[in-house]
């Protein structure tokens, strides 16, 4: 297909290359939650987060963990079933609830969190000191952007095809009208970390 002569190298793509290191190490420490506690990695980031942020509801959690609503709602529910997370009303609106660890699932956070640590700190042991700073300096920056990509104009459904005279329309690009994409909240978004026990999830 046309691309103006534009190559995409995945080798070299820096989404690409984020999301295969991200996978990689979530799955090392996964090894660890998943066969001793038999939580899921939606689940892990459920405890995670509740572990550091008691009280929030499950839209807060979604948020917060860059999970789709309907992927948090499923690993709450299988969590409150299995009394590691419980729910109780707001005390000023009803119509919330708010998630807190139980005794249980606030044991299974104190045990995988040492563990998280630790692979966090094995990870960066390729880089020495002054690359870390650097290194933490440059995905602070890189956050700071990533907010401003729901700007980014989306390609219009089914125009993608050869140059106009060539057969066909060219893709074109829109400019972004009515609400952002954060709002509109698509599914499968990319998770992001949260905070370095969060990162090794």
């Amino acid at each position: 297909m046309p691309n103006n002569g534009r190559h995409l190298d995945l080798d070299s793509f820096l989404p690409y290359r984020l999301s295969v290191l991200t996978n990689r190490v979530s799955n090392a420490l996964a090894r660890h939650y998943s066969e001793r506690f038999g939580l899921s990695v939606a689940e892990w980031r459920v405890i995670a987060v509740l572990g550091q942020s008691p009280g929030l509801s499950a839209r807060d959690v979604a948020l917060r963990t860059e999970m789709d609503k309907v992927q948090v709602s499923r690993a709450v529910a299988d969590l409150v079933r299995r009394r590691r997370v419980q729910k109780t009303m707001d005390g000023v609106d009803g119509r919330v609830t708010r998630l807190a660890l139980t005794a249980r699932g606030g044991l299974i956070y104190n045990e995988i969190v040492p563990q998280a640590l630790e692979l966090e700190e094995r990870f960066l042991s390729a880089l020495d000191m002054r690359e870390r700073v650097a290194f933490d300096r440059l995905i602070a920056k890189l956050f700071v952007e990533s907010n401003r990509l729901d700007a980014f104009p989306p390609l219009v459904a089914g125009e993608v095809g050869p140059k106009a005279g060539e057969g066909g329309s060219r893709a074109r690009l829109l400019p972004p009208t009515g609400p952002s994409l954060r709002s509109r909240r698509l599914p499968r978004r990319r998770a992001r970390k949260e905070s370095s026990v969060l990162a090794a999830e």
